[in-house]
C-alpha cells in the first residue's frame, strides 16, 4: 500500500457516489438547459484581487479560506483556486461585453470550488456547486424565476419538501442605518464575544447574524430584523417577491436575520433548507441578488442576481433518503471467446454493439470460457455474446438462463440489441 492518501478535505469519489454525483450534475444541467439558461465554463483560478474585491475583505472566504497560488516567473499576478463561481461570472459578463447583448444574461455552470474550511459531512476542501446567474435584470420577476429554478430543480430530485427561507438585506441607502443599530445592539454584550465576532462588530456587523458563536447567537436572537428598516424600494421589491413566491405555490419562510456569508449580496437573499436536519446539514444552497458587482468589478451598474446549490451536500440528503438511482453494475453485453486468438474479434463486436447504443465490453483474457461467463455474471451483463472456434457468435441470455444456436454474426448482434432493449 502507497504511503500518499488524499489530503484532507480532498476525496476520491468511487462507485456509487461517483455515478451519483454524476447523475445530479447532469439534471442540473438539464435543468439550466431547459429554463434557457447558456452554459459558461470559467477558469479554475483567477486573480486573487478578483474575489478579495467581490466577495469582501471581511467575509471568511477571504480571510480563511482562499487557497492563493504564489506568483512564478514574470507573472507577478497572484492568483487564487475560486472559492466561488459568481465573481467569475461576473468578470465574463465584463470581459466579453455581454452587456450588449439582449437583458438579461443567464448563465449557468457546474464547477469545481476551493475553500480552506474545516472537513465536516457535507463540508470539503474541494467541492462541487450548481450555479445559476442572470445578470441585467433589477425586477421581482427574474428573483422569482432564479428562486424557483433552484426549488424546482430539488423537488425534482424528490426533495419535495425543500424550503425557501427569503428575506431581504437592503441596499445601500437603507442598509446603512440598519447597520447602525445592529452596531448599538451588540456593543452591549462586546466583551462576552469572541475575538473574531469582536473584529466582526468593528468591520461588518451584519456577519454577527452568521455567527456559530453562542454569546453571539445569544444576542443575535434579540437583534433588530433589517425588513423593519428598509427603504421604500427594497420594502416594495421584498413584498412583490414574497407575494409572487406565493402566488406561484412556492414553499418560503420569512428568515428576518439570515444574511448570507457574502458581503456582495443586495435585497432578497434565500436559502434551500431540509426540515428536520442538524446544524447545516440541511441547507442545500442560497442565493441573492448582488446588484453593485457589476460596477464594483469596474463594469456598468448592472443588477444581477444568482444561486449555488452544493452538489455534495444534495447527495448526501438524496442518500440519507434513499432516492439516488441505482447504479449499474456493469456493461449489458460481454464478448467473451473460447479460442485466445479471438480477442481482436471480441473488441470489434463490443465496439460494433457500443455504437449500435448498447453498453458492452470484450473480455480480452485468455481464461477459460466457463471463467469469462463467471465475470460476465459478475459483473451483472444481460447477456453474453460468445465468439466460437468457427467464427460464428453464440447468445446466451443470463436473465432467462437461455442460449441460442451458434449463428453469423449480423444476426446475433441484432438479437443482442434486441434483447438489452426489451430488458430496459
Amino acid at each position: 500500500m502507497s504511503g500518499f492518501q488524499s489530503p484532507r478535505g480532498l476525496r476520491d469519489l468511487l462507485e456509487p457516489l461517483a455515478s451519483a454525483h454524476g447523475w445530479v450534475t447532469d439534471r442540473a444541467w438539464a435543468a439550466a438547459d431547459a429554463a434557457g439558461y447558456a452554459r459558461i465554463e470559467l477558469p479554475i483560478a483567477e486573480e486573487s484581487a478578483l474575489f478579495e474585491r467581490a466577495v469582501g475583505g471581511t467575509s471568511d472566504i477571504v480571510a480563511k479560506e482562499l487557497y492563493r497560488l504564489e506568483p512564478r516567473g514574470d507573472d507577478a499576478i497572484t492568483l487564487a483556486l475560486r472559492p466561488e463561481a459568481t465573481a467569475g461570472a461576473v468578470r465574463a459578463y465584463i470581459q466579453h461585453g455581454m452587456r450588449s447583448q439582449p437583458q438579461p444574461v443567464r448563465l449557468a455552470t457546474v464547477a469545481q470550488l476551493f475553500r480552506y474550511d474545516r472537513p465536516q459531512k457535507g463540508r470539503y476542501r474541494q467541492f462541487t456547486q450548481f450555479d445559476i446567474e442572470a445578470i441585467g435584470d433589477g425586477g421581482p420577476g427574474i428573483d422569482l424565476e432564479v428562486i424557483e429554478l433552484g426549488a424546482a430543480y430539488l423537488r425534482e430530485l424528490g426533495l419535495t419538501d425543500v424550503q425557501v427561507h427569503l428575506n431581504s438585506v437592503g441596499c445601500a441607502a437603507c442598509r446603512p442605518a440598519y447597520v447602525e443599530t445592529l452596531r448599538a445592539h451588540f456593543t452591549s454584550v462586546s466583551q462576552e464575544l469572541s475575538e473574531v465576532d469582536q473584529s466582526r462588530l468593528a468591520t461588518n456587523p451584519l456577519r454577527l447574524l452568521d455567527s456559530k458563536e453562542p454569546a453571539a447567537v445569544q444576542r443575535a436572537a434579540s437583534a433588530p430584523v433589517i425588513t423593519d428598516h428598509l427603504c421604500a424600494e427594497c420594502a416594495a421589491h421584498y413584498a412583490a417577491v414574497t407575494a409572487g413566491l406565493a402566488t406561484i405555490g412556492t414553499a418560503v419562510l420569512p428568515a428576518p436575520r439570515l444574511v448570507r456569508g457574502l458581503d456582495y449580496y443586495t435585497r432578497t437573499a434565500w436559502e434551500y433548507l431540509l426540515p428536520g436536519e442538524q446544524g447545516q446539514q440541511g441547507a442545500l444552497g442560497g442565493g441573492g441578488r448582488y446588484d453593485g458587482l457589476v460596477e464594483l468589478l469596474g463594469g456598468t451598474p448592472t443588477p444581477a442576481i444568482g444561486f449555488a446549490i452544493g452538489i455534495d451536500r444534495v447527495v448526501l440528503a438524496l442518500e440519507a433518503r434513499g432516492l439516488l438511482p441505482a447504479v449499474s453494475g456493469g456493461p449489458a453485453i460481454v464478448v467473451a471467446g473460447i479460442e485466445p486468438d479471438s480477442v481482436a474479434s471480441r473488441v470489434a463486436i463490443a465496439g460494433e454493439l457500443r455504437a449500435a447504443g448498447a453498453s458492452a465490453r470484450a473480455d480480452v483474457s485468455t481464461r477459460k470460457i466457463g471463467k469469462q461467463l463467471e465475470g460476465a455474471v459478475r459483473d451483472g451483463a444481460l447477456a453474453v455474446i460468445i465468439v466460437e472456434p468457427d467464427g460464428r457468435l453464440t447468445l446466451r441470455d443470463l436473465v432467462k438462463a437461455s442460449q441460442a444456436e451458434p449463428a453469423e454474426r449480423g444476426g446475433v448482434i441484432a438479437a443482442a440489441l434486441r434483447l438489452v432493449q426489451n430488458e430496459g
